[in-house]
């Protein structure tokens, strides 16, 4: 086997699009590889098997025409992924609970304030917000500061289960998922504006579902996956978990859900990316770190071709 990394596609900056998804990171909370790990994947040559913590980044033209970027999810690797995938500009950012590989990059976003001249909206459940608010009590309660200093600048939302928010000519609802015994949120993105429905690419990814750190899906939550162009769906490994599905029982999830294509995330150091991806069914895949959706017909042969290199 070769060392083909720095020809790996994901090194590409991706072409301009009117509408990307672009995953940041799809490793755990250890991230791959793991500290004085000397396993397969975590000396692994792929660069599809090095993950940083999940976040990622919806790009596309809102329904007043301008840029808009809608992150889920702010892990301890935000900087790193920010300059990797060229960020900008954050006009929402979505939380899906108050675990530290979803949190704690929240101080990375004074940043984006400074470039784009103004607070940036977060939004989370009432459990996250109290979370956040306790830990980041440096920028939520920024005059007790001992000093005026650089923080970040929010303005918070509280996000109820079922109630959609309109964001920039998207529909985005909180839907219900459990990891472990923790309620947490997954979101399905929908276009609703004629403006952002128009944008060429956007029947390619939507209707999207990003549901990552999931262990059961509640009754209620199955018909707010129903007719899913895209779903986003944590897979810690191959072994059992209590608070995470495994590969088989995602893959079960994502067969009922039936959408066009399901990528799985939040990963483990147990999941050799090449292997595991191979034997995986029609549909679905394992997503890597700087994968962008949707992808052309150019790079899906890039990816074919890299991967039968490795293979042989």
């Amino acid at each position: 086997m070769s060392d083909r990394s720095g020809s790996h596609p994901s090194n590409r900056r991706p072409i301009h699009r009117q509408v990307s998804f672009e995953f940041l990171g799809t490793g755990v909370s250890s991230g791959v590889p793991v500290i004085g790990c000397s396993c397969l994947t975590c000396t692994s040559r792929d660069l599809k098997d090095k993950r940083l913590r999940c976040s990622a980044a919806l790009r596309f033209g809102g329904d007043r025409g301008e840029e808009r970027t809608i992150l889920f999810d702010a892990g301890p690797d935000l900087r790193q992924q920010a300059l990797r995938a060229g960020l900008e500009r954050v006009d929402a950012l979505l939380f899906t609970h108050n675990h530290v590989d979803h949190t704690w990059g929240l101080d990375e976003i004074r940043r984006f304030n400074t470039l784009m001249e103004g607070p940036v909206d977060i939004y989370a459940n009432d459990h996250t917000l109290e979370f956040l608010r306790r830990v980041y009590g440096h920028i939520f309660d920024s005059k007790n500061n001992v000093q005026p200093s650089y923080v970040a600048s929010v303005i918070p939302h509280r996000l109820l289960p079922m109630v959609p928010e309109e964001l920039f000519g998207l529909r985005i609802t909180p839907i219900p998922l459990l990891h472990g015994k923790l309620p947490v949120l997954g979101f399905r993105v929908d276009a609703v504006h004629p403006m952002v429905a128009a944008r060429a690419g956007i029947d390619d990814l939507l209707p999207l579902a990003y549901c990552t750190d999931v262990s059961g899906i509640p009754t209620e939550t199955w018909p707010m996956l129903e007719g899913l162009r895209t779903l986003v769906l944590g897979a810690l490994r191959s072994r059992k978990h209590p608070t995470h599905f495994s590969i088989d029982e995602a893959v079960d999830a994502a067969q009922r859900v039936g959408a066009k294509e399901t990528w799985f995330i939040h990963m483990n150091h147990e999941v050799r990316h090449e292997p595991v991806d191979r034997a995986l069914p029609n549909g679905i895949r394992l997503a890597w770190d700087g994968l962008v959706l949707p992808r052309t017909a150019e790079e899906e042969r890039n990816e074919d071709e890299w991967a039968l290199g490795w293979r042989e």
